[in-house]
């Protein structure tokens, strides 16, 4: 007698793999409600009943990639670990997965699908989602050190917009054809952002 089939992923997951495939292809993906249903084999309202708009569809992809991203930013919470290496590592975490050929490929993806075309409004629409959730995470990560007294208190806003830029410049260097020794810089050059945004004013 045939064993039962396994049951797959819930109606939310196959949606959320399937747009964070379609992400995966073309990072300026608009997630059309018709497009992500049929990849994920969902009907739309059912698409609808878990994601109300595309905006919440898309905010809610971009946390998931993020997660996998980053599957230890709990490390921010280890008060065991100095503040400054807690927000470290969560930073470098961001910068793992892009070294060499995968980053040269990262880049090339991103100015693809951002910089080359016209920004359409669906173009900024899409940068703008990737912008935010960065930000955000960042931000999140300087509120946790503020609320235990670790990082100065009130608008983190600044601060995680000057990390993301840091990360930024990093990653931009990881793609480019540098001395390898180069990249072991990383980790001090983070420090050095960090330290400028944990010194109170």
């Amino acid at each position: 007698m045939p064993t039962p089939e396994e049951p797959g992923p819930d109606t939310r997951a196959r949606i959320l793999i399937a747009a964070c495939e379609m992400i995966g292809e073309d990072p300026a993906s608009t997630l059309s409600v018709r497009s992500v249903a049929a990849r994920a084999g969902v009907s739309m309202g059912s698409l609808r009943h878990h994601f109300p708009t595309q905006r919440a569809l898309r905010e809610a992809v971009l946390a998931t990639i993020y997660d996998v991203v980053t599957p230890d930013a709990d490390v921010i919470h280890d008060r065991s670990i100095p503040a400054r290496d807690r927000l470290v590592r969560c930073l470098e975490q961001v910068l793992v997965p892009a070294v060499g050929a995968q980053a040269r490929r990262a880049l090339i993806s991103t100015v693809e699908a951002f910089a080359v075309p016209e920004p359409t409004a669906d173009i900024r629409a899409a940068y703008a989602s990737f912008a935010e959730e960065a930000h955000r995470r960042v931000e999140q990560w300087l509120d946790i050190l503020a609320a235990e007294g670790a990082a100065p208190q009130g608008d983190q806003s600044l601060n995680a917009a000057f990390l993301n830029t840091v990360l930024d410049g990093l990653f931009w260097d990881r793609a480019m054809p540098t001395d390898p020794a180069t990249l072991h810089r990383a980790t001090a050059i983070l420090q050095h952002a960090v330290d400028a945004v944990l010194t109170p004013p």
